[in-house]
């Protein structure tokens, strides 16, 4: 048989299949991506054609490898071609779903085989392949496993074929000689234990997609033409979001307008595992940032905020602090992600600075607090996480050196452990003994920076909190900045199980 007749449909194979059973024939399956075709495929495969008379192999089609960035190296129809080349193949499918569980169910074979890596199922961090076990068992086939050699495609790919920038390719292999895969793996899972309460601005990203038309004939107006309009949860919510994928109980304190308050809309947009303390704020608007943006190229063209910072009302804010005097203890973080549109008074940053346990803090500067934003309104933090130009706006100095401005800034708010990030050139960590440590950008497509300091202050956060090495900290802070920025807006949280595929994509 020819190698291209080798590849099939996955429903041809279901009809190859039952012409196997009638005459008798035993199936072997199966089932991985296959990036890059080595030893150990061909050893696994040799291994698993003994089983039975025929052998099946089915491949994750290039929609769902979840290998991480850059992934796969190579098209699924290439790495088709590249195992129907085998003798010890019979047949090979590219699969149509991202596991290989209704495929199992379609071709039934009677032997589904996997790698010796994969013997012990609690160590798959995706839970894949418990699900393909069970279905196994459904289908009343045998699960197996060989044993030989194990090579992995995304190790030999990073230390051969990688097309990661030379800055990062070198650091990553410095890296990986302080720090194993597991003891990234294992911070990421102990964030689940901490209690974690998250105070903040909730704003409302507005995205007006429109086609910019030209400009008014009487005016020196652009002139655009809608197309549509989404509508994302942000600021403080964001931050809640991406906290409520690591750690298991998260409570939310937030100010929401009277009138005009979305509370519906917000509330459904929260992750289950969070408690709301929603605070009103009489006759005001819930904050939106409309944001117009160009529907091609997704630049933005302008923005409107509708917005009142006035803040609470006396009795509302002595209400808000007395909750958290009493509450604050109960919880191993607290995350400050002060926007400065009013929702976190004097009084509460007093409060939070007295009581908080852990405090991690984030003070924005933009365009609605014109610069009257920063971070010494806090005159303690345990972990502070700001963008360069932020801590160049509290020390007014536009050129000075970064480590020195971070110095300055730690020892006027009492902080141990400080992160700035510094867009492409990535971020700089900072103890409180004075080391620091500089980390490259891992972020190559950027589709909309809305939001990654964000998700990079909730997980550098909650890192900060267990303790864990500044470096650790500043990279996982980094990795997740990286996959945020390839989200528009806020749509969606970076969750555990996606920054798990990007650790292992870096460092395995």
């Amino acid at each position: 048989m020819l190698n291209h007749d080798k590849i099939k449909t996955v429903e041809e194979l279901a009809e190859a299949r039952e012409s196997f059973r009638r005459q008798g024939k035993k199936v072997v399956h199966c089932h991985g991506v296959f990036d890059l075709l080595h030893i150990g495929h061909i050893r696994y495969f040799e291994q698993a054609r003994q089983m039975g008379d025929l052998l099946i192999v089915t491949l994750t089609p290039d929609r769902f490898v979840d290998k991480g960035p850059h992934r796969p190296a190579f098209p699924e129809n290439l790495r088709a071609e590249a195992i129907a080349s085998l003798n010890c193949v019979d047949l090979v499918a590219i699969n149509q779903w991202p596991t290989a569980e209704e495929t199992l169910r379609l071709i039934r074979p009677d032997v589904y085989v996997k790698g010796s890596e994969f013997r012990n199922i609690t160590d798959d961090v995706t839970g894949k392949i418990g699900r393909e076990a069970a279905v196994v068992k459904e289908i009343g086939a045998r699960l197996a496993f060989t044993d030989d050699i194990v090579f992995s495609s995304t190790t030999l790919i990073n230390r051969y074929l990688s097309t990661l920038p030379d800055e990062m390719q070198q650091y990553l292999n410095l890296f990986r000689h302080r720090y194993t895969m597991d003891d990234l793996l294992r911070t990421v899972d102990r964030m689940s234990s901490l209690r974690v309460l998250v105070i903040g601005d909730t704003i409302l990203d507005d995205y007006v997609f429109c086609a910019a038309i030209g400009t008014s004939s009487k005016d020196p107006a652009l002139a655009v033409k809608y197309q549509s309009h989404d509508l994302f949860a942000g600021g403080v919510l964001a931050v809640a979001n991406h906290v409520a994928n690591f750690a298991e109980t998260v409570q939310l304190v937030t100010v929401l307008g009277e009138k005009e308050s979305h509370e519906d809309f917000i509330r459904s947009k929260l992750s289950r595992n969070i408690t709301p303390y929603f605070l009103t704020q009489p006759d005001s608007p819930t904050l939106i940032k409309r944001r117009y943006v160009d529907g091609y190229t997704l630049n933005k063209l302008f923005e409107v905020y509708i917005m009142d910072d006035s803040g609470l009302p006396p009795d509302r804010n002595r209400e808000v602090c007395g909750w958290l005097a009493e509450n604050l203890p109960n919880y191993d973080l607290v995350i400050a992600a002060d926007f400065g549109h009013g929702a976190v008074s004097r009084e509460m940053v007093a409060t939070l600075s007295a009581r908080a346990p852990f405090l991690a803090i984030n003070t924005q500067a933009n365009a609605g607090n014109r610069g009257f934003h920063t971070v010494s309104r806090y005159p303690r933090a345990d972990f502070v996480c700001i963008a360069e130009h932020e801590i160049r706006l509290e020390l007014r100095d536009l050129k000075g050196d970064i480590h020195l401005m971070m110095e300055e800034v730690q020892n006027r708010i009492g902080c141990d452990l400080m992160v700035v990030t510094r867009g492409r050139k990535g971020c700089a960590v900072r103890t409180k003994d004075g080391d620091v440590i500089e980390l490259p950008s891992f972020t190559e497509k950027v589709v909309d920076r809305i939001g990654a300091g964000d998700a990079f202050l909730s997980v550098s956060s909650l890192a900060a909190a267990l303790g864990v090495e500044p470096e650790i900290v500043g990279f996982l802070g980094n990795v997740t900045g990286a996959i945020a920025v390839q989200i528009l807006g806020n749509k969606k949280p970076v969750d555990r199980q996606e920054l798990k595929k990007h650790i292992i994509t870096f460092v395995k």
